[in-house]
């Protein structure tokens, strides 16, 4: 395509994404409108609504104020205060990632590949931008910066993800600044950040087959949490679709809990594999899935980060001992790499501890999800120990002794 072409389909890329992203909870709720308020009432609010819900799925803040006399009606009197609710409905940002990461790898072998991801790039924060100030209101004051901004870093990140293994012009410019490093640096670098970013990777896909088992063995809770609700058919539906939208971060904090520190519902809760302390919950009927204090494994599980980390070690090894070279006795390096690994290991994990952490309303809920700096520092350390063992286990040598029938061959 020419410019003008990729200009043009890279702005349309960006109005399909924040469209599609509003569309889902602004489709359940004009619907909403429409059945159950039978158009009587002004379909801005709603909007809002749709918007605020799109904002809050990439992490952005919006703080809330109700009157008191709907704050008393739901029982919550603290609400009539402002209360801010940024924990994120990853959900909404999984698909902005996975619409960069396509739009990424279709668009490779283009002619002017950077120059559409660019424009789709700025597109979202413009559009989001316009968004977020159509949908501020006093009762619901969203972050205008962040309603712009996050999505538009989540889908650079996944057209990134995309351009990792592209040719080009930028490729060149990178691998000639790479080429400036000593080899060995590189070496130790490129180890470290796979056995990292590969144990982290491992122990959140690991999170999924948990959280996966999870639901089902607490199949029978979780029916019994939707029966309680009593909601209609709409209102189920819309349930339903805030529980897919909020099941990534649920992920999240199973990685969490099977780094070690777990994490928490509500200000002094917590969900560890020790145990699991919790107070008033949401009636939310994906939370009837959380483990019992009974069935709490213990620290077993945080063999998991360190098997990941083991693994990775021994798979990226041979890459390290190529990087030394001959003349060079792999083990304190492997030691200087492992260290390196846990480092960027448990930035990854903080990461994802960070993103899945916030507040969903006032009250005790102020406080839900993991601590960013224990998921942190307990993946660096269980990341240091398996990674170490990886890298040195491909030197372990048995020392090869004849054997007499070799020493003292028979004549014949």
């Amino acid at each position: 395509m020419n410019r003008r072409s990729t200009v043009l389909f890279s702005a349309l890329e960006a109005l399909l994404v924040v469209g599609i992203g509003i569309g889902i909870p602004l489709s359940i709720l004009t619907v909403m409108w429409a059945v159950q308020f039978g158009f009587q009432l002004d379909w801005l609010p709603f909007w809002r609504a749709a918007v605020d819900i799109w904002a809050i799925g990439h992490g952005a803040d919006v703080t809330f104020t109700l009157d008191p006399m709907t704050a008393a009606a739901v029982g919550a009197e603290e609400a009539a205060e402002p209360f801010l609710v940024s924990l994120a409905l990853l959900g909404f940002a999984t698909l902005t990632l996975l619409a960069g990461w396509q739009t990424g790898r279709r668009s490779l072998g283009e002619p002017h590949r950077a120059l559409g991801g660019a424009v789709a790039i700025a597109g979202i924060l413009v559009i989001g931008g316009l968004a977020a100030l159509s949908a501020s209101h006093p009762a619901a004051l969203i972050s205008r910066w962040q309603t712009a901004l996050f999505p538009a870093l989540v889908f650079a990140l996944g057209f990134g993800l995309a351009s990792l293994g592209s040719r080009g012009p930028w490729r060149e410019r990178a691998d000639a600044l790479l080429e400036r490093i000593p080899a060995l640096a590189r070496g130790i670098i490129g180890s470290a950040l796979r056995i990292g970013g590969g144990a982290v990777v491992t122990v959140i896909g690991a999170a999924g087959v948990v959280t996966a088992a999870a639901l089902i063995a607490g199949y029978g809770q979780v029916i019994a949490l939707y029966e309680s609700v009593q909601a209609d058919v709409l209102g189920g539906i819309a349930l339903t679709v805030g529980q897919l939208a909020l099941i990534p971060t649920v992920v999240l904090w199973t990685t969490s809990w099977l780094i070690g520190p777990g994490f928490a519902i509500g200000t002094g809760s917590a969900i560890s594999p020790l145990g699991t302390i919790v107070g008033p919950l949401p009636a939310i009927p994906l939370l009837g899935a959380l483990p019992t204090s009974e069935a709490s494994p213990g620290l077993v599980v945080v063999l998991v980060p360190v098997l990941a980390a083991f693994v990775a070690g021994v798979i990226v090894r041979p890459r390290l001992v190529a990087a030394l070279g001959l003349g060079r006795r792999p083990e304190l390096w492997a030691l200087a790499t492992a260290g390196a690994a846990a480092l960027a290991a448990g930035i990854l994990a903080a990461f994802s501890a960070w993103i899945a952490a916030g507040a969903a309303g006032p009250g005790r809920l102020a406080t839900i999800g993991p601590d960013p700096v224990a998921v942190g520092a307990w993946m660096l350390v269980e990341t240091i120990v398996g990674a170490a063992l990886g890298l040195l286990a491909g030197g372990v040598r048995v020392p090869w002794a004849p054997r007499a029938s070799d020493a003292h061959p028979r004549s014949e």
